[in-house]
């Protein structure tokens, strides 16, 4: 890249000494992610970042990947598939941050009424300014715009399908719900979200003029929607699938029952919603035993080969899963240790070589806490296990990142495959959902691989 660089320079110096107009260099990031600080229009005071592939065509594809809530796009960058994927298939990754502090916080805007007009403020116009910067950088070819996303991120991919149907062509949502689920801010957080209380119930038809009234008037071509979610999440109730999957087959004009279904892969049960003409615009997958885990590996890889953008329709081989520091939702909460899950394989760092600062968002009976462990050492650390007490009355129902036993009292985070390693000077991010008795307290102290961590 460097040898590249300079004969660009020297090009660039042999014009102007002829007289000649230099042509404006676009930047080369060397296949690394990059944050663009000015991209343009942001009133969600986002962050951006990019990653471009060494290899791509003279236009290519652009796939915005969306992190979920108390995470960032550095970290979906890390803990996802769809970097290393891009350079083998030549397209440019989109990371946003979200900032928005409903809920969880760091949470994609899917509930303010700015957020629920086209062109109307909040996250969804400062995301469309990404893409035009990126059209505008590298020739993005406008006609093959994706969005993706988990959690938050899920809800904001079939948020974004909805409100620019006409930007995007395509659409991979994992454990989302439906445009236009939550009433207002107030209508996030999951302890209080008639929206994700588990009994949101409206018919394909309220769900599918939620979406036509997004754009009003429209009548141009839908992006074509792919579902996820795992039967046994607790945080975005399963339910919220077939509530996603009434309102798309609706905008399509669809049956509510579904063309074909089958199972690709152990314990993926997939349906296809297919026009007249064959193609199939919906397709909706239920990862039997799954909890608010996804997506997991190969999952990005079906995606992109129902975006178009593999070549194929259905891989048949799945890669394997990166093993940097990963997002805050993403692959693998269980209550208790998964037999695969690595063991430390490191020495534990000295004292003061970890730094843990915690965030609990309560509610009436039942709290979130999002964990992020800083390795403040000068060795990567490889296998890792986070011991802290829960405060009296608190049990842990569900987390993310990390798993967890017992459910209460003295309890023991670890690792799973994909976040085994953090970095010299690297951080991670874990939680979970838990219920509690009135007692919301964080616990006071925390050990990684048996030596004690400084509170941020």
């Amino acid at each position: 890249m460097r040898i590249r660089a300079k004969m660009l320079l020297a090009l660039a110096a042999t014009l102007a000494a002829a007289g000649l107009v230099v042509p404006a260099m676009q930047p080369a990031y060397a296949a690394s992610l990059t944050e663009v600080t000015s991209f343009g229009d942001n009133p969600g005071r986002m962050r951006m970042h990019v990653y471009v592939p060494d290899n791509r065509p003279a236009r290519p594809a652009t796939v915005v990947a969306m992190h979920g809530c108390g995470g960032s796009g550095p970290g979906f960058y890390s803990g996802s598939e769809f970097a290393s994927l891009a350079d083998r298939y030549g397209y440019i990754v989109i990371y946003p941050s979200a900032t928005q502090q409903a809920g969880f916080g760091n949470c994609f805007d899917t509930w303010s009424d700015a957020a629920k007009r086209r062109g109307g403020g909040s996250d969804p116009v400062s995301i469309i300014s990404m893409i035009r910067w990126v059209q505008q950088q590298y020739g993005g070819d406008p006609d093959r715009v994706y969005a993706t996303g988990s959690s938050s991120g899920g809800m904001m991919t079939n948020h974004m399908l909805a409100l620019y149907p006409d930007v995007f062509k395509a659409g991979a949502a994992f454990m989302g719900v439906p445009y236009n689920c939550f009433a207002n801010a107030a209508d996030y957080p999951p302890g209080s979200s008639q929206c994700t209380g588990g009994s949101m119930n409206r018919t394909p038809q309220q769900w599918g003029d939620a979406v036509r009234q997004a754009y009003p008037g429209y009548s141009g071509p839908r992006p074509r929607v792919q579902l996820w979610h795992g039967t046994a999440d607790t945080l975005v109730p399963y339910s919220l699938l077939q509530e996603t999957i009434e309102q798309w087959t609706n905008v399509f004009g669809l049956s509510q029952t579904p063309t074909s279904t089958d199972t690709p892969q152990a314990n993926w049960n997939r349906r296809r919603y297919a026009d007249a003409g064959g193609t199939v615009q919906v397709e909706a997958y239920s990862v039997q035993g799954a909890g608010h885990t996804l997506p997991s590996a190969g999952m990005a890889a079906v995606a992109l080969a129902f975006f178009g953008l593999t070549g194929s329709t259905s891989p048949t081989t799945s890669p394997s899963p990166t093993t940097s520091p990963s997002p805050t939702v993403s692959p693998s909460p269980t209550i208790s240790p998964s037999p695969t899950t690595p063991p430390p394989t490191t020495p534990p760092p000295g004292t003061g070589a970890c730094r843990v600062s915690v965030e609990v968002n309560a509610w009436n009976n039942g709290l979130t806490e999002n964990i992020t462990i800083t390795n403040t050492g000068a060795t990567a650390v490889s296998g890792w296990s986070l011991a802290f007490t829960l405060p009296g009355g608190q049990s842990i129902t569900s987390g993310w990142n990390a798993t967890y036993s017992p459910a209460a009292g003295q309890v023991t985070a670890r690792n799973v495959a994909y976040n085994a390693a953090i970095p010299a000077n690297g951080s991670i991010t874990i939680g979970f959902q838990a219920s509690h008795t009135g007692n919301t307290a964080k616990p006071g102290s925390f050990t990684l691989n048996g030596a004690s961590c400084t509170l941020a």
